[in-house]
């Protein structure tokens, strides 16, 4: 098994640095020539100064700014960060250990970066606040969706962990808040095809083999608004908020089913009324079993 190369620069706000693999051959001088060709988003003018200001590495350090193309070789920088409104909601840790951490997240806050989220990310909101460099997720929950995350604190073992996720090893429970309607029999268990298309912000139900299943009971009925619990044998993108919307009682604040709104990065009101309530899993490192329960509440 090839051992991962360890980047020459250390993490920055909690993120690895960038690493760039070289091609084994190719038209360029220097190293500048290539970035420049292979980093069209990046301004030739930021490249220099990056160069200029030694922040772009190799395995003997900062890399000159007139320092010949190596071919099949790797460099190592910081990407800029993208300016981002503080999620102004804390991270409530609920169980930690030597192996894993788990927490309950808050809504409006991405589990991982991605796109315009990159510090204001639970990962690494919290490798900087508990001082776990090496923090990784086992799973994900959307930004809009609040509870129970499992992060491991070993790297060495984020495969085992994630390999519950993987083989349907950990049982999850949602909570949602959704309209009541009285001629909907429930229990009941959706089955449908899911499919999401990269660069498409929605997911949707399609003709087809089934890939996604949730059981659906209602736990309360105030008024027009029921409490569901939503029992997932499946984690298709969206799939209990796409599921929902086909029975005919979309999630509460729902922004993107049954229709889309754009809703502003910085609009912290109104959050969408689904939490990850339950994560129960035996433990494959010391073999306990597990049960957590977040302490986060919906709002009818």
């Amino acid at each position: 098994m090839r051992r991962k190369t360890r980047p020459p620069l250390p993490q920055r706000h909690g993120l690895d640095p960038a690493r760039l693999r070289l091609p084994v051959d190719g038209p360029w001088t220097t190293l500048r020539d290539h970035l420049v060709e292979r980093l069209p988003r990046v301004a030739p003018e930021r490249i220099d100064l990056m160069l200029a200001e030694g922040r772009i590495y190799d395995l003997n350090g900062p890399v000159a700014p007139d320092a010949a193309f190596a071919p099949g070789t790797s460099v190592w920088f910081h990407r800029d960060l993208p300016e981002e409104v503080p999620v102004p909601f804390d991270i409530r840790v609920v169980y930690q250990d030597d192996s894993i951490l788990v927490v309950d997240k808050p809504h409006f806050l991405a589990t991982i970066p991605r796109g315009k989220h990159i510090v204001q990310t639970a990962l690494v909101r919290l490798r900087t606040e508990l001082g776990l460099p090496h923090l990784s997720p086992a799973h994900r929950l959307d930004r809009v969706t609040a509870g129970l995350v499992l992060f491991v604190v070993d790297p060495a073992m984020r495969g085992r962990y994630q390999g519950l996720f993987k083989d349907r090893l950990v049982h999850k429970e949602y909570e949602a808040i959704a309209p009541h309607r009285a001629d909907l029999e429930l229990p009941t268990t959706v089955r449908s095809r899911i499919v999401k298309v990269k660069g498409v912000i929605t997911a949707q139900e399609v003709p087809g083999p089934v890939n996604a299943e949730t059981r659906v009971e209602l736990v309360d009925v105030r008024g027009e608004w029921g409490r569901y619990r939503l029992l997932p044998a499946t984690g298709r993108t969206h799939q209990l908020r796409l599921h929902m919307a086909s029975l005919g009682v979309p999630i509460r604040n729902d922004d993107f089913y049954p229709v889309l709104r754009e809703k502003p990065l910085d609009d912290f009101t109104n959050p969408l009324q689904l939490l990850a309530k339950v994560l129960a899993f035996t433990d494959p490192v010391s073999g306990l079993r597990h049960r957590f329960e977040s302490q986060l509440s919906l709002s009818y």
